[in-house]
């Protein structure tokens, strides 16, 4: 029997891995290497498929009550602000996919999946490093913190991940992220629309929505670079920068990031499919085991699934390491085909290839004339996935 897991992060995936754990009766220990769980202020959109688990866990309300649902689904030309793509995501996202399509500040996800977790029972470690595993269980401060299951959740710099495969490391993918926020009512009246809008353009692209009913803009600005070296992989950035970056773009982007009074930039990296995803009683979950690149949306709804799944076949497994074995076979065909298709997006909004990018362009052409039903059919797979009926 599985009666007690110890779980490296307290992210998204953490918290959910341990919410969904403790709901079946587990011992639960978190071991977090920040002192006190503060997230960095930036947005983080939740899919249906993501939400159809916070809806099993009884968390959907809460996030509903601090969320943004975006109207439209909107692909824009950076520089003439002409709608490439439009198509309609609050009216049809619950009768297609079964759930809702929220906006969502990061930090209150992690606060409502905090105050969960407590109220489960769930025992949290801050200020406590995870450095690597053993057999049967996690490094912690240089001791071993034993356990039946034990989870590494701590992303892509993931201790555990690192340990298990030692020839994989993460590369940078020549590109960084702009991220921040701007009060709505700093800027003029309807100057972002409510919608998940994607403008595109030459060697960059920018991402624009709405956070915490509507009170705040959030934005990610993804541009093309190859001299990161900063070890750290994210610090404090300057507005100057992304400003200039973007200066000749459509007046609309440019008001709204001469707006930002502070940004973080964040080096994004990636990792190759991994072989496995476990030893024996330790596994991993979200980036730690399949980075996704923020060109589908899906990173933390593919940590949010993992989650999900993984209680799932603890539950009806009867040790961890078959529980893994088993949660493994049903993931990662889906995580690595979300990895590559994120890949292939930056292609897509960044414009590049053959004659300036003429492929991306008459792609998002074509895409453009389809009717709402057909535009929206590419989606399916993603949205409509459904991580509360992969096992009873």
């Amino acid at each position: 029997m599985i009666r007690t897991a110890n779980i490296a992060g307290a992210g998204i995936g953490g918290l959910t891995a341990a919410i969904a754990l403790a709901r079946q009766g587990g011992e639960v220990r978190i071991f977090e290497q920040a002192s006190e769980l503060a997230e960095v202020g930036a947005g983080l959109q939740l899919s249906p498929n993501a939400m159809r688990v916070m809806a099993a866990l009884g968390l959907e309300d809460a996030l509903q009550a601090v969320a943004f649902a975006p109207e439209r689904a909107r692909v824009i030309d950076g520089k003439t602000g002409r709608d490439l793509i439009n198509l309609p995501l609050r009216a049809v996202s619950r009768p297609l996919y079964g759930a809702p399509y929220l906006h969502v500040h990061r930090a209150d996800v992690q606060g409502i999946l905090y105050r969960e977790a407590q109220r489960l029972g769930v025992t949290f470690n801050l200020g406590e490093a995870v450095t690597g595993y053993t057999k049967t269980g996690l490094m912690v401060s240089g001791e071993e913190q034993s356990a039946d299951l034990n989870i590494g959740a701590d992303g892509i710099r993931s201790a555990i991940a690192a340990q298990m495969h030692l020839n994989l490391p993460v590369r940078f993918t020549g590109q960084v992220a702009w991220r921040g926020s701007v009060a709505t009512a700093d800027l003029p009246k309807g100057l972002i629309g409510p919608d998940a809008s994607v403008w595109v353009g030459q060697g960059k692209h920018l991402v624009t929505y709405y956070l915490r009913g509507g009170d705040l803009v959030n934005f990610v600005a993804v541009e093309e670079r190859d001299n990161w070296h900063n070890p750290s992989w994210t610090e404090p950035g300057d507005p100057a920068q992304i400003q200039a970056a973007f200066s000749d773009w459509h007046p609309t982007v440019q008001t709204l990031l001469n707006g930002a009074e502070e940004t973080f930039l964040w080096a994004l990296f990636d990792r190759p499919v991994l072989p496995f995803w476990s030893q024996g009683s330790i596994g991993l979950l979200g980036d730690a085991c399949h980075p996704t690149l923020p060109f589908m949306a899906q990173g933390a709804a593919m940590a949010i699934e993992d989650a999900f799944v993984l209680a799932r076949c603890v539950a009806t497994e009867q040790n961890a390491a078959t529980a893994l074995t088993r949660y493994t076979t049903l993931r990662r065909p889906r995580t690595s085909r979300l990895q590559a298709r994120a890949r292939s997006n930056a292609e897509l909004f960044h414009q590049t290839g053959f004659a300036n990018g003429l492929l991306p362009r008459l792609k998002l052409a074509i895409a453009g004339q389809l009717p709402d039903r057909l535009g929206l059919r590419p989606f399916d797979a993603i949205y409509g996935y459904n991580a509360t009926t992969v096992l009873p």
